[in-house]
């Protein structure tokens, strides 16, 4: 967490716009449905959020 915290103090002091979140409970690799680490709430809710960024941000 403190390496997060880090870049993304390093990402706001650049002028970057970002978001970052953290799926309590989820695993690494867990937007990989082949592998038992996938966590199918977290993937849905990341690739939400992804889109809606993608939206706001690249259009």
């Amino acid at each position: 967490m403190e390496g997060q915290k880090a870049f993304g103090e390093a990402l706001t002091k650049a002028g970057v716009t970002f978001e970052a979140y953290v799926y309590d409970g989820a695993n690494h690799g867990f937007h990989n449905n082949s592998t038992p680490r996938f966590d199918e709430a977290a993937a849905n809710l990341s690739w939400e959020r992804t889109l809606a960024w993608f939206n706001t941000y690249l259009r």
